[in-house]
């Protein structure tokens, strides 16, 4: 089936056949998000299968999660802020409520989100943006991926 890996995206990453993958960094993989209706939505994903929360890394691990959240959150933040005057900033987020592994958000926000959803967390979105065919991550963000990918690239140069 072709999507496989959903079920198992830390694994298909580690596998290299998770087709979301945007690179690998040090502690987890970075990843473009399945929706895009906020256009740069991305997600690091912890490399450790079995660490459903941060504090299952040992210290050294987790602060290198943190840093490859920083990144991805920096690399979301440069694409945007090029790519449309409306960027307004990058939130971060730790969740963990719907799946069991350790994962980051990192969501741009702009100032053309309605009004009513501008100032509150993503979440909040109404469940149409989430399922609609239009934002559904596919072959027309392939120069979005190539530009935050770009930008991880560069950042960890600048490292």
């Amino acid at each position: 089936m072709v999507d496989d890996w959903r079920r198992d995206r830390i694994g298909s990453a580690l596998r290299g056949e998770n087709p979301t993958v945007l690179r690998r960094l040090s502690a987890g993989f970075a990843v473009i998000g399945d929706v895009q209706f906020l256009p740069g939505y991305s997600v690091l994903l912890a490399d450790d299968p079995r660490a459903e929360r941060l504090s299952d890394l040992p210290r050294r691990r987790r602060l290198a999660f943190l840093s490859d959240m920083e990144q991805l959150g920096e690399a979301v933040e440069r694409v945007s802020r090029r790519r449309d005057t409306a960027f307004r900033r990058v939130n971060l987020e730790i969740l963990g409520n719907t799946d069991g592994f350790l994962h980051a958000h990192v969501w741009p926000r702009f100032e053309w989100e309605p009004a009513e959803l501008v100032g509150v967390p993503v979440w909040l979105y109404p469940r149409d943006s989430w399922a609609d065919e239009r934002y559904a991550l596919g072959p027309r963000h392939e120069e979005l991926r190539r530009a935050i990918g770009g930008e991880l690239d560069r950042l960890r140069g600048e490292g």
